[in-house]
């Protein structure tokens, strides 16, 4: 099922204090309002492996191993419910390492309230925190949220277990806990005036911090978790459905973490210097909206476990509803990534032309196209990409993609030149390359050398006889470029070429919006100081041009083998 989770090396799920949490909120925590409340809280293989991985302890010391954690489900999926619980296990409950278990160890309630939990050999051991601060963000300045909302009613109403915890003050706009400590819900104007107490934060809903204000009241949070003691163990939670792209809100960003999080692991070269996410996101994939037999098991697919207490026929016909946008309702009950309105490619378009399996063998017949960058005075470095497209059926795949990294590790960083080089030699060394197109903007002087270099061996597809490399992608060539960038598009709807699904690739033919122009549409960044990136696209517009350069030379004709003469 389309369930995607980034974990750190090494997670091991015996190594938390997971197992121990589970057993607390379900003796201790009911559903708060609704259609279910006050009914007792359990949770099934799906969620129950979600709060064990957020509890994941590192072997040697017992230090958490994440600092945050993202929950992306669709609506109806209890993510506010969950955030409630949790917060209630942090404010209340043992939810920070107190060592390693002989076997035999009880945890027992400190009020009397009869929960008990004897200890595995080995497991975590759990204890509260010393003045607990829990922070539960709202986007509204006139309302305290779902979360919120739910441990109230938890700590208020005299059939929840926790309502009998001596020493509660529960207020609707604070909640003061026994021995010192508090929960408090908070807007983003509020949030900034209490200077940085918190232990644990729950962002609800973060696709829609998408404002200026929303992003720094985010910032000053998450920087004030820093300033407790390590030993507090400070964390934060992110519970989401799926954003909407390009509007640059901070699930957004989370997500995009996340692919660098990945990208990293599998290609083993850093994306990001280092990041204690927890990333959960499940999704459903469903290609032709207008096949109900598809559609209803995508929504079973996002829905995972959720599907339990929704109902799937109702969530069907909000697809089929002509006031409906389709686009929200794949982002809302899909939980999937829809596309910009000025989307020049929209996903499900991308991912029909994926083909993982496909391998270009060596000696192949492909084309290069390249696109490069230099280090910018401010916001994030343009990157540099080279892609490969197969002359015989146009599929396109990375050879490299070269972007600044996030964080300390990001500054100062420029392309690694010597790497750029070492990819194209490899590429002639390992394929036949009988065309190159490379834009030369801020790279005059290297495609000059692969001119000079390889020039000679691209004697049937040349961009110009004088520059057999040069296709420059601005000054007064608009109406050639225009022409090329509909003849890729027009390819990837009518599947005259695939790709290899790879990350940095899918990242930026998706980050590339539609730009009218007087010589027809062209391609840009959202904005000019956007750190999504679009090169790698623009690298396989230029290889898939010298593609379709090569087939007009015939060379995507495969050349048979000779038979051998049969000896009489």
């Amino acid at each position: 099922m389309p369930h995607e989770v980034v974990q750190a090396p090494g997670h091991d799920r015996s190594r938390t204090l997971g197992w121990l949490a589970i057993e607390w909120i379900e003796f201790f925590c009911v559903h708060g309002p609704g259609d279910v409340q006050g009914q007792p809280v359990t949770h099934g293989d799906e969620y129950s492996a979600f709060i064990v991985d957020c509890y994941a302890l590192e072997k040697r010391g017992g230090r958490r191993i994440y600092d945050s954690a993202f929950f992306s489900r669709p609506k109806g999926a209890d993510k506010s419910g969950l955030g409630a619980r949790l917060a209630l296990f942090e404010a209340l409950g043992p939810c920070r390492f107190a060592g390693w278990a002989k076997g035999g160890e009880v945890y027992e309630d400190p009020w009397g309230l009869g929960f008990e939990y004897e200890y595995e050999p080995g497991e975590a051991m759990g204890r509260p925190v010393k003045v607990p601060f829990v922070r539960i963000m709202a986007t509204e300045e006139d309302q305290t949220g779902n979360v919120y909302d739910s441990i109230f009613y938890n700590l208020t109403d005299d059939d929840a277990p926790l309502s009998h915890v001596p020493g509660l003050d529960a207020g609707i706009t604070r909640i003061v806990l026994p021995g010192g400590g508090e929960i408090t819900p908070s807007t983003a104007s509020s949030a900034s005036k209490d200077g940085g107490k918190e232990t644990f934060v729950v962002f609800d809903e973060s696709h829609l911090y998408k404002t200026p204000e929303l992003r720094r009241m985010y910032a000053t949070v998450t920087r004030n978790l820093r300033k407790r003691k390590k030993i507090a163990g400070t964390w934060f939670l992110e519970t989401t459905t799926m954003f909407a792209a390009g509007e640059e809100s901070i699930a957004e960003r989370t997500y995009k973490l996340a692919e660098l999080m990945r990208e990293s692991q599998e290609s083993g070269r850093a994306k990001v210097r280092r990041s204690r996410l927890l990333f959960d996101h499940r999704y459903g994939v469903c290609e032709d909206l207008g096949d109900e037999k598809e559609l209803t098991a995508a929504i079973a697919e996002a829905y995972g476990e959720a599907l339990g207490w929704n109902d799937q026929q109702s969530i069907v016909d909000e697809f089929y509803d002509i006031r409906a946008d389709p686009a929200d309702s794949c982002r809302y009950f899909l939980n999937a990534v829809s596309s910009a309105p000025d989307a020049w490619i929209v996903e499900h378009e991308w991912v029909a032309r994926v083909a993982a399996s496909t391998v270009v063998a060596d000696g192949e017949a492909i084309t290069l196209g390249f696109d490069g960058s230099r280090r910018r005075a401010r916001g994030v470095t343009d990157a540099t990409a080279l892609i490969g497209c197969r002359v015989s059926d146009g599929h396109l795949f990375e050879l490299g993609v070269w972007e600044q990294p996030s964080g300390p590790a990001g500054e100062n960083w420029r392309v690694p030149v010597a790497q750029v080089n070492a990819a194209v030699a490899a590429a002639f060394k390992r394929y036949k390359v009988v065309g190159f197109f490379a834009d030369p903007a801020k790279w005059e002087t290297q495609v000059a050398a692969w001119e000079a270099k390889y020039g000679s061996k691209l004697t049937d597809v040349r961009s110009s006889q004088q520059h057999p490399i040069e296709w420059w992608m601005t000054g007064g060539r608009s109406a050639m470029i225009v022409r090329a960038l509909e003849r890729f598009h027009n390819a990837l709807l009518d599947g005259g070429l695939t790709h290899s699904g790879e990350s940095a690739l899918t990242r930026h033919a998706l980050n590339a919006r539609r730009r009218p122009t007087r010589s027809g549409l062209m391609i840009a960044k959202e904005n000019p100081d956007s750190p999504n990136k679009i090169d790698a696209v623009v690298a396989a517009v230029l290889a898939h041009e010298a593609r379709l350069a090569a087939v007009s030379k015939g060379l995507a004709r495969r050349k048979r083998r000779a038979r051998p003469s049969r000896v009489r």
